[in-house]
């Protein structure tokens, strides 16, 4: 079985073109592909490894890598980006497609399960994401104006376009949808004059939101909850803004049209709305490794997915950018900061959440970059665009 495996690698490899890399296998093999110096090195350290990755494929190949059974040495970003390879395409065993349909049934995000998928990745520690998403602590795509901005003034440029992009006016309410740790609400409240509701599923983001809203005098301004958007819709209240920034990859599928429909009952007539959210052209789960170690229960919407749900929710769409190289930017920025803070980081969690978050930071920095993943910010309105009124051209989103 093992020759089989390195048989059926060594021939896709071969296919590979436009960058040369090294195999290194547990006996010293050693393989070279392209004609350059090798960008990267694939090191199997075990046998065993390699028939994981054949059987399991991406979540085989993390698990092995989670334990220093596989490493990878050189560009881990460019190495990531075979995952992505026209010409590396496996078929996943019955085996791997029953783990993941598993997988998937397990994480459905009913009220219930929702609070535990999302607890699973937020609330591993505050302190840990304090190491690497800059000062604001905003686990979003930032904006660059230019590729060299250091990740605060990205962020900060982001919140600003979004907030120009909702059309607010002092004294006017908004509803932040998966509020994180705060960010966008102080700052709305602080730049804007608006009052801000948010809520989220994360005990520990709730905590250092609330935290930071009393230090900077904004708790008149700002209220802030632990509470599925479900709930809040239930409650006998609606806001003129409605904005909602990485949390709609933690809806689901079946939920789409549910939060939607949320949307309309929350939002006033003729309000302004944005959703920031990742997505592909062609819809589809994250894969079984970012599933069951990552973001449990998470689906990719496309375009179409979130346009039908817009209409048949009564909500008009008038905008829709693609924003997916600032991404690719935002996620290089955390990188940096994660290695930068390495040791640090190392005395917070574990040697395996360590390897976890290393590949899944640089496997996203490739996706972005290599595969057919994007970034959407779409903005609606409750009733037509010529009575909200939306400005007539875009000028006003880039003063």
């Amino acid at each position: 079985m093992i020759m089989n495996a390195i048989t059926v690698f060594d021939t896709l490899f071969h296919h590979i073109e436009g960058v040369s890399f090294c195999v290194k296998y547990w006996d010293k093999k050693t393989i070279n592909y392209g004609i350059d110096k090798p960008a990267f090195t694939i090191i199997f350290k075990k046998p065993e490894a390699l028939d994981e990755v054949l059987t399991h494929l991406s979540l085989g190949f993390g698990e092995a890598y989670t334990r220093g059974d596989i490493e990878i040495e050189g560009d881990i970003q460019r190495a990531l980006g075979l995952l992505f390879d026209p010409h590396l395409k496996i078929r996943p065993s019955i085996r791997a497609i029953l783990h993941i349909g598993w997988l998937q049934l397990v994480h459905k995000n009913h009220l219930k399960q929702a609070r535990k998928n999302i607890s699973h990745h937020y609330d591993v520690s505050n302190e840990f994401y304090d190491q690497w998403l800059g000062k604001e602590r905003i686990y979003s795509c930032a904006y660059f104006k230019n590729e060299d901005d250091d990740i605060d003034t990205a962020q900060e440029n982001k919140l600003d376009y979004i907030c120009r992009k909702l059309l607010l006016k002092p004294g006017q309410t908004l509803l932040d949808i998966g509020c994180g740790w705060g960010a966008l609400v102080l700052y709305a409240a602080k730049k804007y004059d608006v009052k801000v509701m948010g809520i989220t599923l994360s005990k520990n983001q709730l905590e250092r939101a609330r935290k930071r809203a009393k230090q900077e005098g904004l708790s008149d301004k700002v209220t802030l909850e632990l509470c599925d958007y479900r709930e809040l819709a239930t409650r006998n209240v609606s806001f003129d803004r409605i904005v909602s920034v990485g949390m709609m990859e933690h809806v689901g599928k079946n939920h789409i049209h549910e939060y939607m429909a949320a949307n309309n009952k929350l939002l006033k007539e003729n309000g302004v709305g944005l959703l920031h959210t990742i997505g592909k052209m062609k819809s589809g789960r994250i894969d079984a490794w970012m599933e069951k170690y990552i973001f449990p229960g998470a689906y990719l919407p496309e375009p179409g997915e979130l346009i039908d749900g817009f209409r048949d929710a009564g909500l008009e769409v008038y905008h829709l950018e693609n924003l997916r190289p600032h991404y690719a930017l935002t996620l290089k920025s955390w990188v940096k900061n994660f290695e930068k803070n390495i040791e640090t980081i190392q005395k917070l969690v574990s040697p395996e959440l360590v390897r976890i978050y290393r590949l899944y930071l640089n496997g996203c920095v490739a996706a972005f970059t290599y595969g057919d993943i994007n970034l959407y910010q779409i903005s609606f309105c409750k009733g037509y665009t010529n009575q909200v009124p939306v400005p007539l051209t875009n000028h006003y989103l880039y003063v």
